[in-house]
């Protein structure tokens, strides 16, 4: 059982673009990030669509996934807004969100548990990134526990010495503002596992040293 995070990034250090709201959820120009997903067959499978590249990206794509027995997200990857939580608001995965899992949200406001189809329950909680991660532990069992974003909740695990091993997919697009992954703290030194990739992403995966 272990702790791991799985992220793309711009090749200047971003996970998402700057003022993320309704209309940009990833920030204006953050969805660059991510276009190497959307090219995979894994991306179509989930929308519901045909098509996609079966490509070694999109092996890599399927990973975190598939190997997560449970979550733990930021409030602004649930649903990128501030202040108490609005009830009918349940984020940006739609009906069926893609974790079919318990996802652990951190907040600073009190709300119930949130069941959607497909087995994924959301889960908020307000005591922190340790809170967080003990209660996504416990629900994973036996499983591996992903810490999926954004920035903050990242940068958070690692100061709490909480991750394991840590996968960049590092994207050739210098966004120049936003949200950055990697804040001011304590070093952190990373073991290499191994590189891979494609001309679209560099997926570099690394062991957290303690």
């Amino acid at each position: 059982m272990s702790t791991f995070v799985d992220i793309s990034v711009s090749a200047d250090g971003f996970v998402a673009g700057p003022r993320p709201g309704p209309d940009h959820p990833m920030g204006v120009g953050g969805e660059r990030i991510h276009e190497w997903v959307y090219r995979t067959r894994f991306f179509h499978e989930m929308i519901g669509e045909d098509g996609g590249d079966p490509g070694s990206d999109d092996d890599v794509v399927r990973v975190p996934l598939q190997r997560a027995a449970a979550t733990v997200m930021g409030r602004h990857m649930f649903g990128g807004f501030d202040g108490p939580w609005d009830p009918g608001w349940t984020g940006w995965w739609g009906e069926e969100p893609p974790y079919h899992h318990d996802v652990f949200v951190l907040t600073h406001h009190q709300r119930d548990p949130l069941p959607m189809s497909g087995g994924t329950t959301f889960h908020f909680v307000t005591g922190g990134i340790e809170d967080a991660e003990a209660r996504a532990r416990e629900a994973a069992g036996d499983g591996d526990v992903n810490v999926a974003g954004g920035g903050s909740a990242v940068q958070q695990a690692l100061a709490a010495g909480l991750v394991d091993d840590l996968t960049l997919h590092v994207v050739p697009v210098l966004l120049g503002d936003g949200v950055r992954l990697f804040g001011q703290g304590d070093a952190v030194g990373l073991d290499l596992l191994g590189s891979d990739g494609s001309t679209a992403v560099s997926h570099l995966r690394y062991r957290v040293r303690r």
